[in-house]
C-alpha cells in the first residue's frame, strides 16, 4: 500500500463509504506478511516510496515462487539476481511473471506503473556491463521513471561518447556503469551538470580486482557530483537515481 492508497482509504472511512471493519481487513497485513521463510515488508513505500524487492541470490526457486504467488493479488514485485532455473520455476506457478534474461529480473505487474516526467539515461562502458545496466532500467521502469540504455562508450573509443552526448545531456539524472579502471565516470562527470550516479562492474582482468579497480577510480573521481554505489549494484543505482527524478 503507498500514500495515495491509504489516502484514499482513510477518505472512504471519514465519509462512511467503508465501515471501520473493512478498513481494518484492508490494513490486516501492514506492515509486513509473514510467509515463514520471509517477512515481506508492504510497508516500505509509506516510509521511503518505493516497496521492498526480492533480492533472488540465496534464495531457494520455492521461496521465491511463494513471494510471488502469495503477493500477487494487487502488488507490482520485483526480484533481481535471478538465475534461469529460478525464472522457470516461478513461471511454472505464476505465468504472468516476465524474465528479464539479460538483467536477470523478474517482474510481476498488477496495477499500471505511473510514470513520473524526465528520463534516467543510463550509459555503459562495454557491452559486458549490460547484464548490471539492464537490472537498472528495469528497476527504473518499476519505480516510475523512464529510462534509456546508450551502451558501449567507454574511454577507449571516446568518440563513441562524444557522439552520443546530446541525447546524455537530455537526461535529468545519469547513471554510469563501467567496470576496469571505471574511468568512464569521471570522462561523463567532467562534461555534463547532471547528477551522475556511478556502477562499477566487475568486469575487467585479474588486477581489476572483480570491480574493486572500478570502485576506487570511481571514489577518487576528480569529477564533482559524481555518486558511487556498489559493485554490479544496478539496483541501488536506479533507486538512488528515481529518488532524484520522482521528486
Amino acid at each position: 500500500m503507498d500514500e495515495k492508497e491509504l489516502k484514499q482509504l482513510l477518505l472512504e472511512i471519514r465519509d462512511g463509504s467503508l465501515d471501520v471493519e473493512q478498513g481494518m481487513e484492508q490494513l490486516r497485513h501492514l506492515p509486513y506478511t509473514d510467509l515463514g521463510h520471509t517477512k515481506f515488508d508492504l510497508h516500505r513505500p509509506l516510509r521511503n516510496g518505493f516497496p521492498e524487492v526480492i533480492y533472488g541470490e540465496g534464495k531457494t526457486p520455492e521461496q521465491v515462487a511463494d513471494i510471488f504467488t502469495k503477493l500477487d493479488e494487487q502488488n507490482n514485485i520485483l526480484a533481481t539476481r535471478v538465475s534461469p532455473e529460478m525464472a522457470a520455476h516461478v513461471q511454472s506457478v505464476c505465468p504472468d511473471v516476465h524474465y528479464n534474461a539479460a538483467g536477470r529480473t523478474l517482474t510481476l505487474i498488477r496495477t499500471p506503473v505511473v510514470f513520473h516526467e524526465g528520463e534516467i539515461a543510463i550509459v555503459t562502458a562495454g557491452t559486458s556491463d549490460l547484464p548490471v545496466a539492464e537490472e537498472a532500467r528495469v528497476t527504473c521502469e518499476m519505480f516510475g521513471s523512464h529510462a534509456r540504455l546508450i551502451t558501449d562508450v567507454g574511454v577507449a573509443g571516446i568518440h563513441r561518447l562524444l557522439h552520443n552526448l546530446p541525447e546524455i545531456r537530455t537526461a535529468r539524472v545519469i547513471i554510469v556503469v563501467a567496470g576496469m579502471e571505471g574511468a568512464l565516470a569521471s570522462v561523463v562527470g567532467g562534461l555534463v551538470p547532471q547528477p551522475i550516479i556511478a556502477v562499477p562492474t566487475s568486469v575487467g582482468y585479474g588486477a581489476a580486482f572483480s570491480g574493486l579497480s572500478a570502485l576506487l577510480g570511481m571514489l577518487t573521481s576528480c569529477a564533482s557530483g559524481v555518486s558511487v554505489v556498489n559493485i554490479d549494484n544496478g539496483y541501488g543505482a536506479a533507486c538512488a537515481a528515481c529518488k532524484i527524478n520522482n521528486l
